[in-house]
Formats: structure tokens, sequence, C-alpha cells
């Protein structure tokens, strides 16, 4: 798959290298013209959106029409200065992304993993979890083949809505790796119950 990554910071490349590790094409649009967004965007069958909250208005207005029908990746979190939660309760990023970018096919995933463990869905020999949240059924079936790709155990945790729960859940990671000083190399795994 070509995979157009808006963004080349920590968790763009992580992404990147790992998604191109798995022999899919890969390239990024950021704030080099060299690397223009609008170009990735065009190019890509997927556009991955892994820019810090403050730009992402700036993003979606060079992304455009250009995602139109595309599946989108918003692997933003809405965190402020304080790395708190700049959105939460009656919406997520991933749903103000889907307002803004209204016939993009927006599907919210990789947020929850710390960027040095995205590449590869692991932690040491620890497979990590992928949570997936989309409204559209096939969109979420790609980011699923992407997220087992790079060596997550991907999970579908609903609709676009549930982005409301998996941004905190970025914030509380952070806030143990940083303030708790855990560091990076922790992250999600879903137990499950072998039947």
């Amino acid at each position: 798959m070509k995979i157009g990554i808006v963004g080349k910071g920590n968790v763009g490349t992580s992404l990147g290298s790992g998604l191109a590790r798995t022999g899919h094409e890969v390239r990024y649009g950021h704030r080099d013209p060299k690397e223009p967004v609008a170009g990735a965007a065009r190019w890509g069958d997927v556009v991955l959106l892994a820019v810090p909250f403050a730009t992402v208005r700036d993003a979606a207005r060079e992304i455009g029409s250009l995602a139109d029908g595309k599946v989108l990746v918003d692997v933003t979190n809405p965190l402020d200065a304080q790395m708190g939660l700049a959105l939460g309760f009656t919406t997520s990023a991933a749903e103000e992304i889907q307002k803004l970018l209204p016939k993009a096919r927006v599907v919210k995933a990789f947020n929850t993993v710390f960027a040095a463990n995205q590449g590869s869905g692991r932690i040491g020999t620890e497979q990590l979890t992928a949570f997936i949240a989309g409204d559209d059924r096939g969109a979420k079936e790609t980011v699923i083949r992407l997220a087992r790709d790079l060596g997550f155990e991907p999970v579908d945790a609903g609709g676009l809505k549930t982005a409301r729960h998996l941004e905190p859940m970025a914030a509380m990671l952070i806030g143990l790796g940083y303030g708790m000083k855990m560091g990076t190399g922790i992250g999600y795994r879903l137990a499950k119950k072998q039947e």
C-alpha cells in the first residue's frame, strides 16, 4: 500500500519506518517545501495524520479534498501545553478531524502507543494492542491490516466516538511515562481469557 504520512516527527518517522519494513511504500509531507503535505496526501492510498494537535487545522487545510474517499488514520492526541487533554467528553480530536475533512474515512489508531514502540508494535517480546476506532467498516479493516503488519494485536474498539476514550488513555500513558518517570518502555496490552 502507498502510505502518505503527514508529519515527520517521532510518531510519523517511527510508523513510517515500520510500515516500510513490512513492504509498504511511504512518502512524507510536512513543513519542508520539498516534501509538501498536499503531495503526500495526493499520493497515498492511505493518509496518516501524525502532527501535533495544535497544527491539525493547518494540516487539514493543506490536505483538503485530497483525502476524499481515502482512509485517514488519526494518530494525534489533543493535548495542551501542560500535557493535559484539550478536548474531551463531548468530542475528540478524531471527530473534529472528521468534521474538517468530511469526505475522508477517518480512523483513530496508534495514539495510545509511545512513538518508540509504534514501528514494531512491541516492547521487547511483548506484543502491544492497537485500539482502532472508526465509523467506516472497510476503513477500519484497512487499518487493522496495517496494525497487524506492524506487529500489533489490533482490536476493533468501535465507532469514531470511541476516540473520546482512546485519547485520555494516551494522556494517562504520557503521565505514567514522563510524570511518573516510568519511561517510554511501557504500553497497553488487552488481556483476554482463553476459552
